[in-house]
């Protein structure tokens, strides 16, 4: 009897039950099929950070030609007005020789703009000096009212406050922690140097050279 209840149980495609049994219990109403995970049962983790350069995802771009003149224009507040005459030298495509636009960050392209990055803060300092206003400069607006003159007066907190609102404004990110305070010795240093030759707007054109030439200010 017992074995011709078995042969029915097999013939009716209903496994026996026992306790080692891996069959799904029978689903309840408005219960739904079990669905197999589409990522295979594990989440690939991301790269380290640090290994990575402080990045996760994909690799850092270098801006095009037109992105940098209008990043140029907009944290520095003027036009770099000879970007079209280096714009060949700076990647742009002619579309007669070249139809793609290069990116890549090479020695070419740093030597023109490190000499457009001269031109520009030097000039934008030049025009800051003498505005009495902080409210209209680009470069030295938390700087105090009156005519820039002597930087080394300048107290350390207003120091780091003109670092941190540069960096904020040429990066999207400011400085902090132990970097804030070498860039605060770097001007410091600059702020000296610019006493004795009596041009102290040489010192903030120093600040933003530096910050316009940094893979922060061209990559994204």
């Amino acid at each position: 009897m017992r074995r011709l209840l078995l042969l029915v149980l097999v013939a009716l495609g209903t496994p026996a039950c026992d306790q080692g049994s891996s069959v799904s219990p029978p689903l309840q109403d408005g219960q739904l099929d079990p669905v197999e995970n589409p990522h295979g049962g594990g989440v690939t983790p991301l790269p380290d950070p640090d290994e990575q350069s402080g990045r996760v995802g994909r690799s850092a771009r270098r801006l095009t030609v037109a992105q940098l003149g209008t990043s140029i224009e907009t944290a520095v507040g003027l036009p770099w007005k000879d970007l079209d005459a280096r714009a060949a030298s700076l990647g742009r495509a002619d579309y007669a020789l070249i139809n793609a636009e290069s990116t890549e960050p090479n020695l070419v392209f740093a030597k023109f703009l490190e000499e457009g990055a001269r031109t520009v803060c030097l000039q934008r300092a030049r025009d800051e000096k003498a505005m009495l206003e902080a409210k209209s400069r680009t470069l030295g607006r938390t700087l105090p009212d009156g005519k820039i003159t002597d930087l080394t007066k300048l107290e350390a907190t207003q120091v780091r406050e003109m670092l941190v609102y540069l960096s904020t404004r040429f990066w999207g990110a400011p400085l902090r922690g132990e970097e804030l305070t070498q860039w605060e010795g770097f001007f410091t240093k600059a702020a000296a140097r610019s006493k004795t030759t009596n041009k102290p707007e040489e010192a903030i054109a120093v600040v933003c050279i530096a910050l316009m030439t940094d893979s922060r200010f061209l990559t994204y």
